[in-house]
């Protein structure tokens, strides 16, 4: 990797992006953000994994997610890339969901208009993978958080997949904005606070 500076239209991006799902990062990592109602969490979820998928276009972030491939635990190239996209696809092509526990997909719906598009391909690849097993550490909080990144047993037999059996909502959540997070601070050389 070579140090590279974005371009103007790349920082305007960027820098609205970052921002925002900094806000959103902050407003899930408080305790309080779990007792509001589904649909306000849900929403502002939702806009946190779209942020993400597009930020993902930045080349800078492409090269962190190859070197995650090798430096970094078995699974978490393909969890902070593929399985990050998959759901941000699912919330994005299926948008009639009203919470993070309601929301499903199977052959069928995945294929209704066209077959082997992205969450199609997801799914075929990962279906009946073996479970993943990570945990996080919330310093101000002194607490060890345990969690299963699983993937649907079975998709072709039009099972349905609930993203909560993928990932829980609090949980993994809170652990997939922590590793968005990381991979997005490889390409931050400052960051100033603001009140």
């Amino acid at each position: 990797m070579s140090d590279i500076e974005p371009n103007k239209k790349e920082l305007q991006f960027l820098t609205l992006a970052y921002n925002r799902f900094y806000d959103i990062y902050e407003e899930i990592m408080d305790d309080t953000f779990w007792n509001k109602n589904e649909w306000e969490r849900f929403s502002k979820i939702k806009q946190a994994f779209s942020i993400y998928a597009e930020l993902l276009n930045y080349e800078p972030l492409k090269w962190v997610i190859e070197k995650l491939k090798t430096a970094r635990p078995p699974m978490e190239s393909e969890i902070g890339s593929e399985l990050f996209k998959f759901v941000r696809n699912v919330l994005a092509h299926f948008p009639f969901y009203k919470s993070w526990d309601d929301v499903w997909v199977n052959n069928s719906l995945v294929n209704w208009y066209k077959d082997g598009q992205t969450i199609d391909k997801f799914l075929k690849k990962y279906e009946g993978h073996s479970e993943v097993k990570y945990r996080f550490w919330e310093p101000e909080k002194k607490k060890m958080t345990y969690l299963t990144v699983s993937f649907p047993p079975e998709y072709l037999n039009d099972s349905k997949v609930f993203l909560k059996d993928v990932i829980t909502e609090k949980e993994g959540v809170k652990f997939s904005f922590i590793l968005m997070r990381q991979i997005m601070n490889t390409q931050v050389e400052e960051i100033k606070l603001t009140n």
